[in-house]
């Protein structure tokens, strides 16, 4: 797989690496839902009961969780990928954009606190090469 630190992804899957301030990798890869097409993004995480693992969108800045059937947990990254802000939503709630934020990270709640994921981790986007 091809690591990516920004965003020229496509619509698809990978895994997602959490990194400490100090640059190590926090606990094992986390399976990975891309999603970077307008449709994708709109559609997000809408219907679902639950979610293996996490869901990036990107662009974005911020999310709502009208619609949604679960409360979730949003990370907002720069473009570096640096974490600016965790939140945990429960659902029909509209979420405030962060100013500096390129790309949103979507999970079940409570499990970016397992990841070790917070405020000035870093992830690493891992993705499998195009064909």
């Amino acid at each position: 797989m091809g690591r990516e630190r920004r965003g020229r992804w496509r619509d698809g899957r990978g895994r997602l690496l959490v990194r400490g301030e100090s640059g190590e990798v926090l606990g094992a890869p986390v399976p990975l839902e891309i999603s970077t097409s307008y449709r994708a993004r709109t559609r997000g995480l809408l219907g679902r009961d639950a979610l293996d693992g996490a869901m990036l969108l990107s662009p974005a800045s911020g999310v709502h969780t009208f619609g949604m059937r679960i409360p979730i947990d949003v990370a907002y990254l720069d473009r570096r990928l640096t974490v600016l802000a965790v939140r945990t939503m429960p659902p029909g709630r509209l979420g405030r954009p962060r100013l500096r934020a390129r790309h949103v990270l979507e999970a079940e709640a409570g499990a970016m606190a397992g990841w070790g994921l917070r405020v000035g981790a870093r992830v690493e986007v891992d993705v499998p090469p195009a064909p």
